[in-house]
């Protein structure tokens, strides 16, 4: 755990740096932000830096600490619990089409967990979403894409492929960004050796946000990274809720994106995995806008 908390702050480390001698450069910029809507995506420069679906490159560091989860009974026994932290490296690669833009996403998480000492790779994921120009408006936009999983490493991620598809939808509306992200992925193996009354589903994944952005400041409130889940062989439901707060820094050609967020289990009587309790996040995320075809 030390080690990954190193690297995060060897990563803050020249953020911190450039902020300083470019405070002056960065003022400038979120002013320019603010008055006027970038061209390419009909959107403010800081409200872009908060979105995932933006045309633009990205390159984001987060450290999720995961100390405690619920212990109730789960068919009369406690409910396991889940891995103790990761570090997750995530990189958004933009290729912007005259017709449309694929944006491919990779991401990469580090797993530790301190009461048995395992640690590994969990299951990476490769997913490009498609967004056709017809489903861009300006203040937001609409797509859909394929979404792969790559095997992990033993103890802390399943050793198998998935395969399935994830769709998004965003809009700004004034200090307003809201939107919502569906996935849904298939296990890659033999359905003869699953248990009698399983499937080779996965649970669906519903991930809804809302942020408030709070005038020129570049601090902004959101909810945290919450991702629903229903489980279509044991019908249990899942929904994590918490907070984020945040602050971006716009400079003349990228930006900075830096937050903290909290959260816990709200609804997991039903589910049967496990339940976290308290979680705990620090992330930093770097994008550079790219201009459309």
């Amino acid at each position: 755990m030390r080690s990954k908390l190193l690297v995060m702050l060897l990563f803050f480390l020249p953020f911190f740096t450039m902020q300083a001698q470019e405070e002056t450069q960065e003022e400038k910029a979120k002013e320019e932000a603010v008055e006027t809507e970038d061209d390419s995506e009909g959107q403010s420069r800081d409200s872009q830096a908060m979105d995932a679906t933006a045309t633009q490159w990205s390159f984001q560091l987060a450290y999720q600490l995961m100390p405690d989860y619920y212990d109730d009974l789960v068919n009369g026994s406690p409910r396991a619990a889940g891995l103790d932290n990761y570090l997750q490296l995530r990189i958004v690669a933009p290729i912007p089409m005259k017709s449309l833009t694929i944006l491919p996403r990779l991401t990469v998480r580090h797993y530790e967990n301190v009461n048995t000492g395992q640690t590994g790779f969990g299951n990476t994921e490769l997913f490009a979403l498609i967004i056709p120009r017809a489903t861009d408006w300006g203040s937001g936009r609409a797509g859909i894409g394929p979404l792969v999983t790559a095997p992990g490493s033993e103890g802390v991620s399943k050793d198998e492929w998935g395969y399935g598809f994830a769709a998004a939808i965003v809009n700004n509306s004034g200090q307003w960004f809201y939107g919502l992200l569906f996935t849904q992925t298939w296990r890659s193996i033999d359905p003869r050796t699953l248990p009698v009354g399983e499937s080779d589903i996965n649970p669906l994944g519903i991930a809804p946000f809302l942020a408030y952005r709070f005038g020129t400041t570049g601090f902004y409130l959101q909810t945290a990274d919450i991702v629903a889940q229903y489980d279509w062989n044991s019908g249990g439901f899942y929904l994590p809720v918490g907070l984020r707060f945040g602050k971006v820094f716009v400079l003349e050609n990228s930006a900075w994106n830096v937050y903290a967020e909290y959260r816990t289990s709200a609804i997991y009587e039903s589910w049967e995995g496990s339940a976290v309790q308290n979680s705990y996040r620090l992330n930093v995320t770097y994008t550079i806008p790219v201009g459309k075809k």
